[in-house]
């Protein structure tokens, strides 16, 4: 025998060995949070015709059209805080003017702008008094100068946070110095933390955000780097593609030094904005809508798209203002650093109509919210929000898209059937609640199993009571019932039988 294969046969001994002396994984504890199928951290097995897939949100109507002298063209980087019962809107105001071979940005300088709504449908633009526009103050501004190109608030979360800090924000760009810190009372007057910037290490020529993360603790930031060159105030020669890093911070003011976040199985993309933000109804669920940025060149299928003339227009002073595409992605994560990113497009641009197809388009806002539906008792749903006609005449626009409750992705199965098995977690509560839909002739069973994969007594999959129908909020029985309280703080596996079913969320209740 030689040497080689001794070698090779002693190392797969000891890796044997060494895999046997490690400790076991300790079951996941959800206690009686709701999980989602946003990535496969729960997923240990899937059979039959089951998949865990993607949805998209259904185009509703545009709620807004800046069209204000302000507000231009290039409206963008837009965020929405639900905020009680009311909804805010925070933009960027300025304006593009596109000629043969020139692109002119400077017909105003840019403004921070805000809106308000009741229902995340209709909004109005306050006169707030606050910056004078060309001789009046008689506009919706709340900020001019510096960080007016990527202003980003978040309402804090943080339950030690001072009256007078109620809402904070990054903004800069490194000819400012870089991201610096801002505060207000009441979201519409701000005021910076501190005269120096607070991040400097960066690129921040996009929409970088903040959050309270109620998870870890701690302040957390995502912005813009690019992965090679020099992007400082000083040099800005940036090469590479563009990407994303997050800090934390416990006092919003000192940040630890940046870290690439982490894709499981995604290509290198250019990667526009990120808008994380924790999930509303998961909040240990950190879901991000990159924009992701193509540059398609000159083709027959470029050609053939919306405003022909108008992108020839735009290429004709720089050629990826005519040729490049953006749409919308989905990504999550449970640590804020590793992320599961779906890498086929979660908002597409959509049927071909004038100011789509191009590159601002499917920027989509910083952050979800939810809103009533338009159908009479239907329950409530997700609306995000994105921009188009973006660059040409007097305004663009933003359009709401609905999305089901937890809809981002689901466990389906054909009517042929499929089945999921999970990973073993600890659990709490008393019941099982299951968001999901079926076909009429669809339907779904549920079984507990030990953390092994034994059916547990009395709640296989034999003595579940069969599932159909449409509903965000289904309580799970079996034959004997529906109480697990004598499961709780017992690490247990779920197995889902589908057949022409989506299976959204679970969440076990007190």
């Amino acid at each position: 025998m030689s040497t080689c294969v001794i070698r090779f046969a002693l190392i797969c001994l000891l890796s044997v060995l060494w895999i046997d002396l490690l400790p076991a994984t300790e079951p996941l504890s959800i206690g009686t949070r709701r999980e989602l199928f946003v990535d496969d951290a729960l997923v240990d097995h899937l059979s039959g015709e089951a998949e865990i897939r993607l949805q998209h949100p259904v185009p509703r109507e545009v709620v807004i059209r800046f069209d204000q002298p302000w507000e231009g063209s290039s409206s963008g980087y837009h965020t929405i805080i639900q905020d009680g019962d009311i909804y805010r809107l925070y933009y960027r105001g300025t304006h593009i003017e596109v000629s043969q071979g020139r692109i002119n940005t400077g017909s105003h300088k840019p403004y921070y702008c805000y809106a308000e709504s009741k229902d995340g449908i209709h909004w109005t633009r306050p006169e707030l008094g606050i910056v004078e526009f060309q001789g009046s103050k008689q506009n919706n501004i709340i900020l001019e100068g510096l960080g007016t190109h990527n202003f980003a608030p978040f309402k804090d979360e943080n339950p030690e946070c001072k009256p007078e800090a109620r809402f904070k924000a990054l903004a800069g760009l490194q000819n400012e110095g870089g991201l610096h810190a801002f505060q207000s009372a009441d979201g519409i007057h701000w005021k910076r933390m501190q005269e120096k910037a607070v991040i400097t290490k960066g690129a921040f020529d996009s929409q970088n955000l903040a959050f309270w993360d109620e998870d870890h603790k701690t302040y957390r930031t995502y912005f813009r780097v690019f992965t090679g060159g020099v992007t400082n105030s000083k040099t800005w020669k940036p090469e590479g593609i563009r990407a994303i890093q997050t800090a934390t911070s416990d006092d919003f003011l000192n940040w630890s030094d940046g870290i690439d976040l982490v894709y499981a199985d995604s290509p290198d993309e250019e990667l526009y904005t990120n808008q994380v933000k924790p999930y509303l109804r998961a909040p240990h669920i950190r879901i991000g809508f990159p924009a992701r940025y193509v540059e398609r060149g000159w083709s027959e299928s470029m050609r053939a798209l919306p405003d022909p003339e108008r992108r020839q227009l735009r290429a004709s002073s720089v050629e990826r203002y005519g040729t490049a595409i953006s749409e919308g992605l989905l990504m999550a994560s449970r640590d804020g650093v590793h992320f599961k990113r779906w890498n086929e497009a979660f908002l597409r641009p959509g049927i071909e109509r004038t100011g789509t197809w191009q590159y601002g388009h499917q920027f989509i806002a910083e952050h979800l919210v939810e809103t009533a539906s338009d159908l009479p008792g239907a329950p409530n749903e997700l609306s995000l929000y994105a921009a188009e006609d973006y660059w040409h005449g007097k305004g663009g626009a933003l359009r709401r898209y609905s999305l089901r409750m937890d809809g981002f992705t689901s466990v389906h199965a054909s009517l042929k059937g499929g089945e999921l098995i999970t990973q073993p977690f600890v659990i709490a509560g008393k019941t099982l609640s299951v968001n999901f839909a079926t076909s009429a002739a669809g339907s779904i069973w549920v079984e507990l199993q030990t953390a092994d994969g034994k059916p547990i007594e009395g709640f296989s999959l034999a003595d579940s009571v069969e599932l159909f129908g449409d509903t965000l909020d289904r309580k799970v029985t079996w034959k004997q019932g529906a109480d697990l309280s004598a499961l709780a703080g017992k690490p247990v596996r779920l197995r889902f039988k589908l057949k022409d079913a989506d299976l959204y969320s679970f969440q076990f209740q007190k």
